[in-house]
Formats: C-alpha cells, sequence, structure tokens
C-alpha cells in the first residue's frame, strides 16, 4: 500500500563563500615512534593549521548573507532527510525565494572587497504517483514515527518533540488522507510528551503504553508492499484420464396401467 503524495519540488541549495580566508598546514613531527607487530605497521602524521581572515568584519557578513539566503528558501519549503521538498501550490512562493536568495547574495557581493557569496538552486519535480519518491518518504515517515515512540518509552520529550516537528514539516508533501493520519500520531505523541512533562512535576511518571501501541499502528499504515504480480490459473501435475466413450442406451416405453378418465 503506497501512499499518495502531493505533486511537487525536490529543492538543492548550494551556497558558497569565497575569498577572504586562507588556511596553512604544517607537518608537525611525531613526538613518538610508529608501532609494529608481526602483521601490521601503524604510522601516525600530526600537522598544524592555521587560519588567515583578510577583513573580518566581511566576513561575518559574509556568513550572515550566506544564512539569510538559505533561510528565505528553506521558509517555504518541507525539511525531510532527503533534503528540501517544495508542494506545488507553493510554487509561486518558491520563485519568489529564490529570487529573493539571489539578491541578497548580489546585495553583499555588491558592497564586499575581498569575498564573494554565490548562491545556486536545483529543483527537481516530484510526481505524485512516482514509486520511489513514494517509498522514500514513506520510509522517513516510519522513522520518525518510531523515533516518537522510543522518545516516549525513554521519556525523552525533546525527542519526541523534534521528531514530531519534522514530521509535521514532510506530511506538507502527503496527500490529504495521508496527512491526515501522521497528525493524529503527532497529536498523540504530543500529549502524551506533555504528559510526562506533567507527571515529572509531582514525580509519577509512568510509560504511556497506549500512546505507544497507536504509534506503532499508524507506523504501519505507512509500510511499503510490493506489487504482486497478476494471479495465474492452478496447474495439476496429476496424469490425465482416459475413459472410454459410453454407448447411448435406448430403453423401450412399458405400459404399466392405462387409466380411464
Amino acid at each position: 500500500m503506497y501512499s499518495t503524495l502531493r505533486p511537487g519540488f525536490l529543492v538543492s541549495v548550494k551556497t558558497s563563500v569565497a575569498g577572504n580566508v586562507h588556511y596553512r598546514t604544517q607537518d608537525l613531527p611525531l613526538d613518538f615512534q610508529a608501532y609494529e607487530d608481526a602483521t601490521t605497521v601503524a604510522q601516525v602524521t600530526r600537522w598544524e593549521t592555521t587560519k588567515t581572515v583578510t577583513d573580518a568584519e566581511e566576513h561575518e557578513r559574509a556568513l550572515k548573507a550566506r544564512s539569510l539566503a538559505r533561510s528565505a528558501i528553506q521558509t517555504v519549503c518541507a525539511h525531510s532527510a532527503f533534503g528540501l521538498l517544495c508542494p506545488e501550490a507553493n510554487a509561486e512562493k518558491l520563485a519568489t525565494a529564490v529570487a529573493k536568495a539571489r539578491d541578497i547574495a548580489d546585495a553583499f557581493n555588491a558592497t564586499a572587497n575581498v569575498t564573494r557569496l554565490s548562491v545556486n538552486v536545483l529543483v527537481g519535480r516530484i510526481a505524485p504517483d512516482d514509486v520511489e519518491a513514494v517509498r522514500a518518504i514513506n520510509s522517513e515517515i516510519r522513522d520518525l514515527v518510531d523515533t516518537m515512540a522510543q522518545g516516549l518509552a525513554s521519556m525523552d520529550v525533546q525527542k519526541v518533540r523534534d521528531a514530531a516537528n519534522k514530521a509535521r514539516s514532510v506530511s506538507s508533501m502527503l496527500d490529504a488522507n495521508a496527512s491526515e493520519r501522521i497528525k493524529g500520531a503527532i497529536e498523540i505523541a504530543r500529549k502524551a510528551a506533555r504528559e510526562v512533562v506533567k507527571a515529572g512535576e509531582t514525580g509519577a511518571i509512568e510509560i504511556d503504553e497506549v500512546a505507544i501501541r497507536r504509534l506503532v499502528e499508524c507506523r504501519a499504515q505507512f509500510l511499503d508492499f510490493e506489487e504482486q504480480g497478476e494471479v495465474q490459473a492452478p496447474q495439476a501435475d496429476a496424469a490425465a484420464l482416459d475413459f472410454e466413450p459410453t454407448p447411448e442406451v435406448k430403453a423401450e416405453a412399458v405400459t404399466v396401467a392405462q387409466l380411464d378418465f
């Protein structure tokens, strides 16, 4: 069973800061001998790296501008283990965000002397019936639900909340039915996490087995099953039997009694 994806985009963002920073590496002498045994020889190397920033203030501005450029794009996308995902409904917002990120880079480069900021964005389309994409999203959803259940079992509230936030972000790429299922799991996990916090204040903490069981049930709804081939008619290996044709038997009618009406 595959959950259906909403049509959307896989967004890859690469930002780089070039210039202004230089590194120099110097090998250092060993202060101990490499060891040797009957089968292996180990060698240990040490080095020292010196970092030089020509214009520290400009470098800090470059890092800040790069962060702002990435953030402009990330805010309109869902965060997944496979990269940034953007529903097709947010296509205009994505285009605006990419333009904003490039404007940020251009504005910085116009005032920089020894540093250059680059922003490159690659957008690929995800079809709602893309089997591999569905499997990948289902796999991440299962992992996040597992993490929420593990967090409840270990009373790790932060672990539960982090996984719930990621699941909520990824769920924006699911269709309405699948999104509602994961939404229900998130509500269960967050409610149980709040109960853990509340119980911790009184010192009476108990593992919510019911919540964990419901999360396991939700996880099962995102399992992938291989498509089954066409079912063929069963074939029997038993030997065929031949029967001689039976001659037709004809019998004459016999009058038993004649009735007068």
